[in-house]
């Protein structure tokens, strides 16, 4: 339906024409009408999947000049190099979506900078030894596969067309990240140790990576949203799951554990049985309280501060810190 056709309906049968659409399976773009809740649905999730991609990025960031190597180096680099590119992209898509609203991606980054965007709750947190960053690699990015590839056939447009190039590149992360694993598990006692540490250092953030599942809150949440207008198919203790029957067998293959004696398959439930995660500190995370969030916050606004002037080269407004 054009534009002029659009205009002469009423704002319910807008609606309808729009959830018609999405049952169809067509794809939405930037310019089609929209429901509100489906945009800020939009806006919320494509701008935090933008700026942790780039946050995502120092944790790792870290390790390019202590890497083991200088293939390590290089491989990190790019895998860094990778995920700053993503978080541009995504921004990009946000971007179409806000301006109707009078915002631009100026006002995604100050939001981040005032706590009003979050990032990703794994990126508050530290990487203190090479096995960290391993890890990052294969479950981290192994995760963030799961959760997107989910999202393949999202309803909006943009959105479902930038995820097949990301996932594209993640499964590249996921391998180098597999690569390091693989030589920790296969090397010294000590370097067995570093990688078992890891993971029980990063279990429960692995945990929470997915979100609550309905029975850990009260009241709706994004994902229901999410579902309801199809950017997603899959519930978040569906896609744990799923990351625990990919993963589990790895992390067992290698002789290492993670670290919930009380985790077992239910044959007949078809589902693993596992301690939850303290969800207080996932709230405590996203309101910047995390382990590394202030000095991550502050390593991307000196970058932010210290490079205004390409962004003034380059005719772009910045607006006061």
């Amino acid at each position: 339906m054009g534009l002029i056709g659009m205009n002469q309906l009423t704002e319910e049968e807008k609606y309808e024409h729009f959830m018609k659409r999405i049952e169809a399976g067509e794809k939405i773009e930037a310019d089609d009408w929209m429901p509100e809740e489906y945009r800020m649905a939009l806006i919320k999730l494509i701008s935090m999947h933008g700026i942790s991609e780039i946050m995502g990025a120092l944790p790792e960031k870290e390790w390019v000049p202590r890497a083991p190597s200088l293939r390590r180096k290089l491989g990190i680099m790019a895998k860094v190099q990778d995920e700053m590119g993503h978080g541009q992209l995504l921004l990009r898509v946000a971007e179409d979506l806000i301006k109707p609203l009078g915002k631009t991606r100026e006002d995604l980054i100050q939001d981040l900078f005032s706590g009003r965007l979050k990032f990703h709750n794994v990126f508050h947190m530290p990487a203190p030894s090479w096995g960290d960053a391993g890890l990052i690699g294969w479950l981290v990015d192994g995760a963030a596969i799961i959760t997107q590839t989910n999202m393949l056939n999202a309803s909006y447009g943009p959105y479902a067309r930038a995820l097949k190039r990301i996932c594209a590149e993640e499964v590249f992360h996921a391998q180098h990240g597999e690569a390091i694993i693989m030589a920790l598990a296969e090397g010294s006692e000590q370097q067995r140790e570093m990688l078992q540490d890891a993971i029980n250092r990063w279990w429960e953030s692995l945990l929470m990576f997915f979100g609550p599942d309905k029975a850990e809150r009260t009241g709706s949440s994004k994902q229901d949203i999410t579902i309801k207008y199809k950017i997603r198919t899959k519930t978040n203790e569906e896609l744990r799951q799923d990351f625990f029957n990919k993963y589990i067998p790895r992390i067992k293959s290698l002789g290492l554990t993670v670290p919930d004696e009380t985790m077992y398959y239910d044959e007949e439930q078809e589902k693993w049985i596992y301690q939850q995660p303290d969800w207080n500190k996932l709230k405590q995370i996203m309101k910047n309280q995390g382990p590394k969030s202030e000095e991550r916050l502050k390593l991307r606004m000196t970058a932010y501060e210290t490079n205004a002037w390409v962004r003034e080269a380059l005719g772009v407004k910045s607006k006061a810190m």
